[in-house]
């Protein structure tokens, strides 16, 4: 891929930009359509991309981005129809819209689902996509490009509103729990910085260590002596439901997800 483009010029798409620019795709080959000029033009003088409230770049790239809130998805589609070359791969961003939403607007193009979080910004996404039928050969495309934003994997499209609760919304309940622990140790008489330095790279290890294969309970298991201090802290997390609490936010986003 030589050239990208973006409809919406918003949080997510400049984390994206953030990702890419100078990396995977110069500057210059970035063009972003966004319908506020003063969000163009600082877009523009912030990363040296192409940005404007037109899109005439439609028939010169290869990987479309459409990065939109729910509710302006079906007339931005609308609003996209017979501007694109048919070589390009239509991928979205949507919450909740399925393929075959986007299919009627593109029943010859390739057209990939995407659902990544805001850790885009920091190069350590989980993303997750799925293809329709059209794309079914370019799924390497679609993967080496979100990895460099950092993990990605294909799922069936049945399991995208699970994921958009549990990894599209999971950054925001761990800057939760971050937010809690500090205020723990605070409580506890550390300073503030600290105590949030000590949370956020706490999380941050531990995720690395089951992310190198251990299953989270061998790992709890191994930093939890008997009578320590940590099973005492494990004991109140749990009179306090905290695991079911978080069962039933990712069950609660995941619903809010299907019914958008």
């Amino acid at each position: 891929m030589s050239k990208i483009g973006f409809i919406g010029g918003g949080a997510l798409a400049e984390s994206i930009v953030r990702g890419i620019s100078g990396k995977v795709f110069a500057p210059n080959d970035i063009f972003i359509c966004e319908i506020r000029q003063s969000r163009c033009e600082e877009l523009s003088n912030r990363y040296g991309v192409n940005a404007s409230t037109e899109m005439n770049f439609l028939g010169d790239i290869d990987l479309l981005i459409v990065a939109v809130k729910p509710k302006d998805a079906q007339k931005t589609f609308a609003a996209l129809q017979g501007k694109i070359s048919t070589s390009t791969i239509i991928t979205y961003t949507v919450a909740g819209l399925k393929l075959a939403n986007v299919e009627k607007f593109f029943p010859e193009y390739k057209i990939a689902r995407i659902m990544p979080n805001v850790a885009v910004s920091v190069g350590e996404s989980m993303t997750a996509y799925t293809l329709n039928a059209n794309a079914v050969n370019d799924g390497d495309t679609i993967k080496n490009f979100w990895s460099t934003l950092g993990h990605a994997v294909e799922v069936d499209e049945k399991l995208m509103d699970a994921v958009t609760g549990l990894s599209g919304s999971g950054p925001a309940y761990a800057f939760l729990v971050i937010d809690a622990l500090s205020d723990g140790g605070v409580a506890a008489g550390l300073p503030r910085a600290m105590a949030i330095e000590l949370a956020a790279q706490t999380l941050l290890g531990a995720a690395k260590m089951v992310l190198q294969g251990d299953h989270p309970d061998v790992l709890r298991d191994k930093v939890t002596s008997p009578a320590g201090t940590t099973i005492e802290g494990v004991r109140v997390l749990e009179r306090g439901g905290v695991r079911s609490a978080m069962i039933e936010a990712v069950l609660a986003a995941t619903d809010k997800s299907k019914s958008l």
